[in-house]
């Protein structure tokens, strides 16, 4: 479902969605930069110098849910996730079909209430200032990036659905 590619003039809306996408990829890379500078650091530290790093774990922790909740909505929109078509020639096209719109309505669905829980959580951990132990890290703004990847990974999901539904046939 990449537009970008598309040489016609996109609508503003679509503009704009493909740069929300681009740039929570854009933030996922920069976590996962972050990840492995601090993993080298660590293991450096501790077996060069033998002095560990104390809290990297819960850095490191955080760190992947920014990876792999902003990098979804990307990997959705570019179909990167693994995909099982071991029957797909006894079900025929027809077949298919419903199980690419089934596919996407359910994730889409599921999605949405994870979404609403991630929501809640971030309201709640916000309001009650929640941190990790070791080093007191606010929580709130991970749950904004798991509610942020996953709404825009819904979105993606409806637009491909649509998209399969009237027949363009694979966005």
């Amino acid at each position: 479902m990449n537009f970008a590619s598309n040489h016609t003039k996109l609508p503003v809306w679509l503009t704009w969605f493909n740069r929300a996408n681009l740039l929570l990829a854009t933030l996922s890379g920069m976590f996962l930069m972050l990840v492995l500078g601090l993993v080298f650091v660590g293991v450096f530290a501790r077996y060069v110098f033998s002095a560990p790093i104390l809290g990297i774990n819960e850095v490191v922790q955080l760190a992947s849910v920014g990876v792999v909740m902003l990098a979804l909505p990307y990997c959705t929109s570019y179909e990167g996730h693994v995909r099982v078509d071991v029957l797909d020639g006894v079900i025929g096209r027809w077949g298919r079909h419903l199980g690419d719109l089934m596919s996407r309505g359910l994730s889409a669905w599921v999605l949405s209430i994870l979404v609403r829980r991630a929501w809640l959580k971030m309201l709640d951990a916000h309001e009650f200032g929640d941190t990790t132990n070791m080093l007191g890290i606010p929580l709130w703004p991970f749950y904004a990036f798991i509610a942020a990847g996953m709404t825009l990974c819904v979105v993606v999901l409806l637009v491909q659905f649509l998209v399969i539904a009237i027949g363009k046939g694979r966005p």
